[in-house]
């Protein structure tokens, strides 16, 4: 036994004694993800754990005293700046403490466990009329113990300044395990017994100040986003000595937050938004303090690299309403009126090209438009990390602000900066507080990159100082910025935040190296040159292929969103951070590392954390970033099995496509012995779950009568390929769909005997695949040009991009670039004065994740709303059976889990309303929700078939 595991075994010996019942994880498997956060750190921790109340915490700090143990708090993990990350046990609020206590009405205030996320508290206080003011871009995964420790502010912080400013009271647990309430008077213990301990902490406070009043008053509290350092001001006897809000901003280094009162604001009754566009960051930074004259509640900036990356990946709809430029301001105004607030709105357009400096502005009316603008903003820090062309910038100097009448000057000068190094940087952020955010393309992977980087952030530093700005204006120093501090305080300053860190924390076992005794900003950085690994898949978009497409995750961590968009599913069904696309991704950077996680693709700990991943894609379309965590997926599951026996329903289900065909040649026998009891037998053989009914096959003859009737009366413009799944379970959809195409003046000639490999991809039978897809390929790449329409959305989604990207041809590439979905070739191809039959008002709707992830701007409810159906329910998010991954046995009740999120919720209270589902892993899943009930899942093209009698009654 090494020293190390000796003192990690000691360690937890303490903490079982301390804590009884607290779950603790020690294994790479489970702690790898914690390495990381939203910054460029990477800190192993030795344990994570997983706290259910404060005296779980109170025991988890008195052995981590005795063992001499450092303690980080943490909680969604989206800290920019490395202070979510230590090297000893990370406490992971996020997953248990995560209870709105109370929310008293009367008195605006909610009382909040640190693991609130902060949607989650909005969206509670929102029924009385109420919200919490700050609201930063991570508001759908970021906690309120996070906030409280960064200080954060936010979209709207012109309006409602930092958190800071809306703190009542903390409950905090000290380094020595001595519970408290931090509020407007000081420091109060919780225990009668701690009540001395507590009075000669505060006493020292207050010595504290009375010694340092004179920097105290000089060097803080000077500008609105004055964030670095300790926020000292607030125990200045004029403020009352507010511990609670000299507490916040302090990043977990002089106590842990449990809990915390905060102040609430009403909700605005009117607002509108304006769209301003400008030649470049500077001139739209000039019009900011015309634009503070009129009162808004946000001023947005960003540059033309996050909008031409936001419409590069999730296609050009995606963002609307911005006028012509380089650079836009986004200009929120509020007020009680509507009609008010617009006068505002038009008075300041016309003040605003009065000053000349517009190249176009507009007043964003429709409400779909202004969301659609928020999130192209919000999902800056990710978008501008993977930017359209490749290149990728990091954190590091993410977060400096200014007074915002002197933003303009700042960045001139930061601007030449960056190219005085030879970096370029992608600006966005607060532009109404003087707070900007900017990735930057350092190369921290070599030395001299590093040199460089460190050059230029200490430039930087006196840059923002000479303009009287600060390091950090909602992020905190923590690892990124505290080693600068010293440029912007005195040394007396700089002795006085050591002090006061040293009352709370004398052993320096909170969060160690962020703002006092600061770890140099260019250690323990994550990104390294690595090997390139050998991969089936090309990763073409990657320019280090694997290591690349893995590097992708930042941490920024929408994937851990309750909701808005698909991705994660399975974070979603478990709260668990291993069972997020970026859990998983930087388990995935683990093993390429080659540190924590060893045996790199034989790796069980990868395997295990993928597991539950249902290949769904969304994430590929979700992800700012754009990670595909079903394609890092296959080809992990290609590399660890190779060679290997494989999990028994990798043959069931990855090979269905061949015994499919074979069943249809005795589909009634077979459906009858699969129905019995050597059908259960056979499916636990296969590994397949038993609590399913295996879906009936459909005979050779059923497909060869509906193929002849699809066949055109003449020329057919398109291609209609019969996948596998409808050719081996429901050709009648061939037929609808061929019907409906020709009705809307794309006639088809069907195309049979092809498959898309999807079946074999999902599984990792990458090898398997690739001939299934050269066969493909090569039927189709016959000189023909013709669309290719394919019923099913998940084969549609295949031949679209994993063909190519497994194949890595031209043949490839110019069959994907035919390729439709059946809502595709309605929207694209169909006659323009087409009508369709008549359909039902109301519809529940169930989008395939494929689809969704890979057709952009082509939705199944979009197509339907254009064609007359008045009123779209759809069920946001996946279906939960996914192909092979519902079937399996071991993921059966994470399938049900999933499916709970959304598409349940609808099929209660369906109401006699069709339900339309092109995929058939999503009808197959509705079949098995509706248990019984006269519920059956329509394909689009069922609903539309001129030949029926009532929507749906396809013949």
């Amino acid at each position: 036994m090494t020293t190390a595991t000796r003192d990690l075994a000691g360690l937890m010996a303490r903490v079982a004694e301390f804590a009884p019942g607290l779950r603790v994880e020690t294994g790479p498997g489970a702690t790898g993800p914690y390495a990381y956060d939203a910054s460029n750190y990477r800190v192993p921790p030795r344990a994570v754990a997983f706290p259910r109340t404060a005296d779980d915490v109170v025991g988890v700090l008195r052995a981590c005293r005795e063992a001499g143990a450092p303690v980080t708090a943490r909680g969604g993990g989206t800290s920019m700046a490395g202070n979510a990350v230590g090297p000893g046990v990370v406490l992971d609020f996020s997953r248990y403490m995560n209870r709105i206590l109370h929310i008293d009405v009367q008195a605006r205030t909610a009382r909040v466990e640190a693991g609130v996320v902060l949607d989650a508290l909005r969206s509670a206080t929102a029924l009385h009329g109420l919200d919490f003011g700050p609201d930063p871009s991570s508001h759908s995964r970021c906690t309120l113990g996070g906030m409280i420790g960064n200080d954060a502010c936010g979209n709207r912080s012109v309006r409602d300044g930092r958190t800071s400013g809306h703190v009542v009271a903390l409950e905090i647990v000290t380094a020595d395990g001595v519970r408290a309430v931090a509020d407007h008077a000081g420091l109060h213990a919780l225990d009668p017994g701690d009540a001395g301990l507590v009075a000669r902490l505060e006493a020292d406070l207050k010595r504290l100040i009375e010694d340092n009043l004179a920097p105290i008053r000089t060097e803080l509290g000077r500008i609105p986003r004055q964030v670095s350092g300790y926020q000292l001001q607030h125990l200045l006897p004029e403020n009352g000595f507010h511990l609670a809000r000299a507490l916040v901003g302090s990043e977990g280094t002089c106590a842990v937050v449990t809990a915390a009162t905060v102040r609430l604001v009403a909700t605005a009754q009117a607002s509108t938004l304006l769209t301003l566009g400008y030649d470049d960051v500077v001139a739209a930074a000039e019009d900011v303090p015309e634009i503070l004259r009129c009162a808004p509640s946000a001023v947005e900036g960003m540059d033309e690299a996050i909008v031409a990356t936001m419409r590069a990946r999730r296609g050009p709809d995606s963002v609307t309403g911005l006028p012509e430029g380089r650079a836009w301001l986004y200009v929120e105004l509020e007020g009680d009126d509507q009609a008010e607030v617009n006068a505002r709105a038009a008075d300041l357009l016309e003040a605003l090209k009065a000053q000349g400096r517009l190249t176009g502005g507009r007043v964003v009316e429709s409400p779909a438009e202004r969301r659609s603008l928020w999130r192209v903003r919000e999902d800056g820090a990710g978008l501008a990390a993977r930017l359209v062309d490749g290149g990728e910038s990091w954190p590091g100097w993410e977060d400096a602000a200014v007074a915002p009448e002197d933003l303009a000057g700042y960045l001139r000068g930061f601007r030449k900066l960056l190219a005085s190094h030879e970096l370029t940087g992608v600006l966005y952020g607060h532009f109404g507080a003087g707070c900007v955010h900017v990735r930057i393309d350092f190369d921290m992977a070599t030395d001299t990159g590093r040199e460089v980087m460190r050059r230029f952030l200490a430039e930087a530093a006196a840059l923002v100082v000479e303009h009287g700005g600060t390091l950090s204006g909602e992020h905190g120093d923590g690892r990124a910025r505290s080693e600068l501090l010293e440029v912007m305080y005195s040394h007396r300053m700089i002795a006085a935040f050591a002090a006061f860190k040293q009352v709370f924390d004398p052993d320096g076992l909170l969060n160690p190296g962020v703002i006092v005794d600061p770890a140099r900003f260019d250690a323990d950085l994550a990104l390294r040159e690595l090997p390139l690994v050998d991969t089936t898949f090309g990763f073409p978009h990657d320019e280090d292929g694997f290591a690349g497409a893995v590097r992708r995750c930042v941490g920024v961590g929408r994937c851990r969103s309750d909701a808005g968009g698909v991705m994660c599913p399975s974070y979603r069904a478990s709260g668990e951070e291993n069972d997020s696309t970026r859990g998983r991704a930087r388990m995935l950077q683990e093993m390429i590392r080659g540190e924590t996680v060893t045996d790199g693709w034989r790796s069980t700990e990868v395997r295990d954390a993928l597991d539950l991943c249902l290949s769904c894609k969304a994430c590929s379309s979700d992800c700012p970033v754009g990670v595909d965590m079903a394609t890092y997926k296959a080809e992990f599951l290609h590399q660890h099995y190779k060679g290997r026996l494989r999990p028994r329903s990798h043959y069931s289900l990855g090979w269905l496509p061949k015994t499919s065909a074979l069943a249809g040649y005795a589909a009634r026998p077979v459906n009858a012995l699969l129905r019995g009891p050597l059908g259960k037998l056979l499916a636990r053989l296969g590994g397949v779950t038993t609590q399913r009914r295996i879906p009936a096959f459909a005979s050779r003859r059923a497909l060869r009568r509906t193929l002849r009737a699809a066949q055109p009366a003449g020329p057919a413009r398109a291609i209609l390929f019969v996948d596998s799944f409808t050719r081996a379970f429901r050709p009648k959809v061939a037929g609808a769909a061929s019907r409906v195409l020709a009705d809307a003046g794309v006639p088809c000639t069907p195309q049979d005997g092809l498959c898309c490999g999807l079946t074999w991809v999902s599984t990792g039978q990458l090898d398997t695949a690739r001939k299934v897809m050269v066969r493909t390929v090569t039927a189709l790449d016959d000189g023909d040009d013709r669309p290719i329409i394919v019923a099913e959305p998940s084969c549609a989604a295949a031949l679209k991009r994993d063909v190519p990207e497994l194949l890595g041809t031209e043949a490839a590439r110019r069959v994907a670039d035919r390729v439709h979905t059946f809502t595709g070739a309605l929207t694209d191809l169909a006659d323009q004065d087409w009508t369709p039959p008549p359909l039902p008002d109301d519809v529940v709707l169930q989008t395939h994740c494929h689809e969704y992830a890979t057709f952009k701007g082509r939705r199944p409810a979009d197509l339907l709303r254009r064609l007359g159906v008045r009123t779209v329910d759809e069920a946001e998010g996946c279906c939960g059976l996914a192909g092979n991954f519902g079937f399996e046995a071991e993921h059966y009740d994470t399938s049900i889990a999933v499916a709970g999120l959304a598409l349940t919720p609808r099929l209660d209270r369906l109401d006699g309303r069709p339900v339309v589902a092109d995929g058939f892993s999503c009808a197959t899943q509705i079949d098995h929700l509706a248990g019984g009930q006269d519920i059956r899942a329509l394909h689009l093209a069922e609903l539309l078939d001129p030949a029926a009698d009532q929507p749906g009654e396809t013949t």
